[in-house]
């Protein structure tokens, strides 16, 4: 039930779960991180915890001077100079990391092809330099298009390499989208393909780039990788094909010396004005943080095979795709298409043919296989796994015990990863052989970083907004252009600390728990309801798989729970079932929390990364016209919504 709470907490704690998991013995005997002392360590001095992992890289020049903290800029290792390509490829050719594989990629339609680390080396040091010849020097954004395919690894590491910070947009964009990047970076070089594979169709890239720069004057030069070999439209003088660019060039490419502050790449992520916000990343504090937490939060070894199945277009890409992976030395699978192409066992067939090791997803995949049904992983050997981890949004508990049972065989930990585009790296995770897990929660800090749970005043509550009080070395040092917007939006809500835009509670073992984003807590009779609190209790019904909430105008309450669900492969929404529904919530949280209305969704409206769409739920719910439908991963969805909740 709910209990008391103070009223200048924003928002209020109202879910239990009191299921804990405990790391597995045979896990802990050989993990890296055993104990406590690692914490214990970054506790005592953070700067100094940091500066001996970067010791880690391959410096060219060692820096002079940790951190410098002018709020709210910080700088790590001033002085520094190294490169983040080389720390990626060129430290490991010279070692017995030559030969193993470094990409294992497959295409959606079956195809497939093994980059070694010496090969992967010889083609970004071509294309690397095929840039260069081309006129693109340092500081030049080159802006990046293309489907998740190896020569986007290539394109990525090769503009590192030269000291080029790239901005990579994600391939399933719109015209507009990739029109508004280019525009903002001022890019003269954009690199995309002639097109992908999804669900066994055809996206048309090379045409939806053509159609962007029509209004993107500065762009002089279109690179074209082959992977469809469909038609396109061609510009004679400013289109060139990837081989064609690349074939004088050598195979060898000094890399740039890069001071550790310099900007390795923007990556754009939505704001809430409509115009999208380049959050910039520099390479020696962003480097370690993402060799770090890849090395201790998935307990990487030598032998590990590794697939984090976020496209590369977004911030988990760039960092668990590329740099941390690589930087150790991994070898990285690649997916190109969709988990349910040509049928929804497609996850778990790669898991077996690769032998995957570590599997890193988001709650949104996870929640979907649960409606899909058991019988798809069931049906695949899946014991190569060891670790799971999860990453994106707040897991539901029951999702996270479906994940840890019938994917991980129950033998297999489970981390649950807090962090932003932002934040560069993972800052809130287990340590899997150390960290008692509750499904639900992510924790506690990363090593070396400190977050607080505050209310309006910032002063310490139970449940509110979650802040960071101190730098860490990934953090981004601003928009691109834009630096009033990034002391407006990240530093001016509680001063002196790093606002993150979520809600989250701790409990007695000072463990962090994510609520979402501020923007969707339900106010309801005075009372801060968080959406992830009541969609995980929704989730806990037998019958219901997925489930978004919302809440909506009442002259009572102010407003009234709204909740649309997905059921499971089998069942039908009826009144009984939806009043069942409505019981279970107010068993769960309160009476406070049951939802006014319980409404049938086959499918949830979301982003093509996967995150839900409850801007739209609202304007269903409200009765609105619908807002800008253009980022959805399938725009029919939020119709047939509309029609089922006026029905």
């Amino acid at each position: 039930m709910a209990k008391a709470v103070r009223k200048d907490e924003p928002i209020e704690a109202l879910l239990q779960e009191g299921r804990k998991f405990p790391p597995p013995k045979a896990f802990t005997k050989s993990a890296r991180v055993r104990s406590m002392a690692l914490y214990q360590e970054a506790r005592r001095n953070p700067v100094r915890f940091w500066e001996r992992e970067a010791k880690e890289l391959a410096w060219i020049k060692p820096w002079t001077r940790a951190l410098e903290w002018k709020l709210p800029y910080a700088k790590w290792f001033i002085g520094g100079q190294l490169n983040a390509s080389a720390n990626c490829l060129d430290r490991h050719v010279q070692g017995p990391r030559r030969m193993k594989a470094a990409l294992i990629w497959e295409g959606e339609p079956g195809d497939s092809r093994v980059l070694t680390y010496w090969e992967l080396y010889r083609e970004v040091s071509r294309f690397a330099a095929a840039l260069r010849k081309g006129g693109v020097k340092k500081g030049d954004i080159v802006t990046i298009y293309m489907p998740m395919i190896p020569e986007v690894v290539v394109a990525i590491l090769a503009c590192a390499r030269i000291g080029a910070p790239h901005s990579v947009v994600f391939a399933g964009f719109s015209p507009e989208s990739l029109r508004d990047r280019i525009n903002d970076a001022k890019s003269r070089v954009l690199i995309t393909a002639d097109g992908g594979y999804r669900r066994g169709g055809v996206v048309a890239l090379k045409l939806n780039a053509d159609e962007a720069i029509k209004e993107c004057p500065s762009v002089q030069t279109v690179i074209v990788a082959r992977r469809t070999k469909q038609d396109v439209p061609w510009t004679t003088g400013r289109d060139v094909w990837w081989e064609d660019f690349i074939r004088d060039a050598p195979a060898r490419c000094a890399p740039e010396r890069m001071d550790a502050e310099d900007m390795l790449y923007l990556l754009y992520t939505s704001g809430s004005t409509g115009k999208p916000k380049g959050i910039v990343h520099t390479t020696g504090g962003y480097l370690t943080g993402v060799t770090t937490t890849m090395k201790y939060i998935f307990d990487l070894r030598e032998d590990d095979t590794f697939w984090c199945t976020a496209d590369i277009g977004w911030v988990t890409g760039h960092s668990y795709v590329v740099y941390g992976p690589l930087s150790n030395g991994a070898s990285v699978v690649m997916y190109e298409g969709t988990p349910d192409w040509p049928d929804k066992d497609r996850f778990w067939r790669i898991i077996e043919k690769y032998g995957v090791t570590i599997l890193y997803t988001a709650p949104t995949a996870i929640r979907t296989f649960v409606r899909w049904g058991e019988q798809y992983p069931k049906g695949c050997d899946l014991s190569s796994l060891r670790l799971l981890g999860t990453v994106g949004e707040p897991i539901n508990p029951e999702a996270w015990v479906w994940y840890w049972k019938v994917i991980g065989g129950g033998r297999c930990p489970v981390v649950d990863t807090w962090w932003q585009t932002e934040t560069g790296h993972i800052l809130i995770t287990p340590l899997p052989g150390v960290t008692v897990c509750k499904p639900g929660s992510a924790t506690l800090p990363f090593p070396g970083i400190e977050p607080e749970v505050v209310n309006q005043k910032g002063e310490p509550a139970q449940a509110g907004y979650l802040v960071l009080r101190k730098p860490w070395p990934g953090m981004l040092r601003g928009i691109y252009g834009d630096p009033e917007r990034y002391t407006q939006t990240y530093w001016s809500q509680v001063p002196g600390v790093y606002f993150t835009g979520d809600g989250a509670k701790r409990d007695k073992d000072g463990y962090f728990w994510l609520l979402g984003r501020i923007d969707d807590v339900m106010n309801v009779s005075g009372h801060r309801v968080s959406t992830m609190e009541v969609e995980s209790a929704l989730v806990e019904h037998p019958t219901v798989a997925e489930a978004a909430v919302i809440g909506k105008t009442h002259e009572i309450k102010g407003q009234a729970i709204a909740a649309f669900v997905t059921l499971k492969h089998g069942h039908t929404m009826t009144p009984e079932l939806q009043n069942q529904i409505k019981a279970h919530v107010a068993h769960k949280i309160g009476a406070l929390a049951r939802p006014d209305d319980v409404i049938y969704a086959a499918e949830l409206p979301k982003t093509r990364s996967g995150k839900i769409m409850r801007r739209l739920l609202r304007d269903i719910a409200e009765g609105r016209a619908l807002g800008e439908t253009s980022t959805l991963a399938d725009p029919t969805v939020v119709a047939t919504l509309k029609k089922a909740y006026e029905e």
